[in-house]
């Protein structure tokens, strides 16, 4: 294709992980445009950070590592994350000139037809803004743009209004409404002490019982979090949250939560009433909004003309690179999705890549 643009990688994402790598490939001597291209489908800098409601201010986010190279110092806690975030990634990719083109959406990632004496097997990225192709790729776009609503019978009837955790914009909105909260992470339990003195009522249901977690989150208790969510990536089965393994911290705001009721939990329903929500026991709550703190789903469906999936849902991989295709890593997935990972699986990525490129193209033959 004449107007197919060539390059050694193709970066798709530029939050965390996305700038991690991008950081690295040019630490390594891989120049933005000539030998990488870094595409995001954002509007701006800032990553999924930019889409957070406003009530989420830098000071009450968990576990915000800086990116490689330069620090994030002396943000005002009190300011909106999106804020903090959105300018510290755009300082960011000036500062390495990353030159990242956005808004660019990736609508598919599949093999190009080899050359005609069987060399040069590359991948080709198909995009709105044009075709680039690739001897390897590395993709970190994350999960905000799958918000994972389960399915529970009656949802459809339900007469209220329903939203995800994607779309929650601050508690303001729900002032003398009825509220149901789903979901056991870290966001549940945020909008639940948000909401709670504006609502008429809260109610907090979950699949499972939470498990908050006492004292400091050691640097073992890391690693033994991360092993965890990391043996399922390398089954090929869907990766589970960091917070799933680690719990959830017991801050002051939660004590509190916990000691007014706040934060009393059901287990989840049954079903879903045109006026609430039921249980087969008889229990039911009425309700006006029902609010899925349910989590996100990694957003890879430009990916499956390659083939990657396991039959456990997942795809398998050793490290950051796919076990069924070497060309192909996964940057913020499964253990790498914090923002510590995220640094490090950049790092991993591109020094696997380096080896990669240095070796004779390959042949992978479609499943």
């Amino acid at each position: 294709m004449d107007s197919t643009r060539e390059v050694d990688v193709v970066v798709i994402g530029a939050g965390q992980a996305g700038l991690s790598a991008a950081y690295h490939l040019r630490r390594s001597g891989f120049e933005p445009e000539r030998d990488f291209v870094v595409l995001d489908r954002s509007p701006a800098p800032g990553g999924a950070w930019q889409f957070r409601w406003p009530s989420l201010t830098y000071g009450k986010v968990h576990g915000m590592h800086s990116l490689p190279g330069m620090e994030l110092t002396d943000a005002d806690p009190v300011r909106p994350s999106s804020e903090v975030v959105g300018e510290y990634f755009a300082g960011y990719e000036r500062a390495f000139g990353l030159r990242v083109r956005r808004p660019v959406h990736v609508r598919a990632v599949r093999d190009a037809e080899e050359d005609g004496d069987g060399t040069g097997h590359r991948l080709l990225v198909e995009t709105d803004a044009g075709v680039w192709s690739a001897r390897a790729l590395i993709n970190a776009t994350g999960t905000w743009d799958r918000p994972f609503w389960p399915r529970y019978p009656g949802r459809e009837t339900f007469r209220g209004r329903q939203l995800h955790t994607a779309r929650y914009k601050g508690p303001e909105e729900f002032a003398g409404l009825r509220v149901v909260v789903v979901g056991g992470g870290a966001s549940g339990t945020q909008h639940l002490l948000e909401i709670a003195p504006y609502a008429a009522a809260t109610t907090w249901v979950t699949r499972r019982p939470p498990v908050f977690r006492e004292g400091p989150f050691d640097e073992d208790a890391g690693r033994a979090a991360v092993a965890l969510v990391e043996e399922r990536v390398r089954q090929g089965l869907v990766p589970r949250s960091v917070v799933s393994v680690t719990g959830l911290p017991l801050n002051e705001a939660i004590r509190q939560g916990l000691r007014d009721g706040t934060l009393d939990r059901l287990p989840m329903f049954d079903r879903i009433t045109p006026d609430g929500v039921a249980w087969e026991d008889g229990r039911r709550v009425d309700a006006d909004v029902v609010l899925w703190a349910t989590g996100f789903r990694a957003a890879l469906g430009h990916l499956a003309p390659l083939r990657l999936r396991e039959p456990g849902g997942g795809i398998r991989v050793e490290g950051t690179r796919a076990v069924a295709d070497p060309r192909i890593h996964l940057v913020g997935y499964g253990p790498s999705a914090s923002t510590i990972g995220a640094n490090r699986a950049g790092r991993a990525a591109v020094r696997d890549i380096r080896r990669l490129l240095r070796e004779p193209s390959p042949s992978f033959a479609a499943a």
